[in-house]
């Protein structure tokens, strides 16, 4: 037999044993496969919760005295996944906002009083790092589970501000009020992402702490995904961004702040 034929034979039957295991392979292709992801996020977030002064001599609430709207931010990540199952990320956001109002009810806090109808500005102002740890514990085509744990480093400001004025013909000095708490918080917990399709994808996860006579905290996430192309995808759902309690002592002031509010961005993924 010519050496042609023999070789063109013997290539054929590479083609022909290849074809198949390289369909395998496609087939078995991880579905959420990346090195390196990137997420921006539109967050419309409405706080509430209540300031406490130390030894619970008074406190202001964020909706009934304050009656802060729902707002825009953003939060940002960026997670490298360094071995199959191993990664590392990084999660920054922010909230900033104040609203002018009248006091409905005299308010006591730190020292100041403030007096019933009243013309007082309230603000809030937070910021929130959490670097972090995830380990898959299930991998598969289809779905993973990974069990996450990260540190929560939070820093809430929230000030209460009133002019002089005149209340019942009587003159009303100006007062000014406010506190700020800065805790890191280690936190854990599952989190769980399973497509359907290969373009379409759901995630979840559950975050908290509880800290004894300290405080707690719980952050959790729901969306649902959609592959625009290779490397971008489109995400949409709810965050309970936090809810966490830090619990008034002596010599600190109290903090009950929750952010929730619908999510939408984009992930990056090579």
């Amino acid at each position: 037999m010519p050496r042609a034929q023999v070789v063109l034979g013997v290539a054929l039957a590479a083609l022909v044993m290849a074809s198949p295991r390289s369909r395998a392979g496609d087939d078995h292709e991880d579905y959420d496969a990346y090195k390196l992801r990137f997420g921006l996020f539109w967050f419309y977030s409405q706080p509430s919760g209540t300031f406490t002064s130390q030894d619970r001599t008074g406190f202001f609430d964020l909706q009934k005295d304050v009656a802060f709207n729902s707002y825009n931010t953003f939060f940002g990540s960026v997670d490298w996944k360094f071995t199959r199952k191993n990664h590392l990320y990084f999660i920054a956001t922010t909230f900033d906002q104040s609203k002018n109002f009248t006091l409905n009810r005299t308010v006591v806090f730190r020292g100041q009083t403030f007096n019933v109808n009243s013309t007082a500005t309230g603000s809030l102002t937070s910021q929130i790092y959490m670097p972090g740890y995830q380990y898959d514990i299930i991998r598969r085509k289809q779905w993973n589970l990974g069990l996450k744990a990260q540190l929560d480093v939070i820093d809430v400001e929230g000030s209460f501000k009133a002019a002089a004025q005149v209340n019942n013909s009587v003159p009303q000095s100006a007062a000014f009020a406010s506190s700020q708490i800065r805790v890191p918080l280690p936190v854990a917990g599952p989190e769980i992402r399973i497509y359907p399709a290969r373009r379409f994808f759901v995630s979840a996860n559950v975050l908290g702490m509880y800290f004894f006579g300290y405080g707690d905290f719980i952050s959790s996430q729901g969306t649902l995904g959609l592959k625009l192309t290779k490397h971008i995808a489109a995400r949409g759902g709810y965050q309970l961004g936090s809810r966490f309690n830090v619990n008034t002592k002596a010599k600190q002031v109290g903090l009950s702040l929750t952010q929730a509010g619908a999510i939408a961005g984009l992930e990056l993924s090579f």
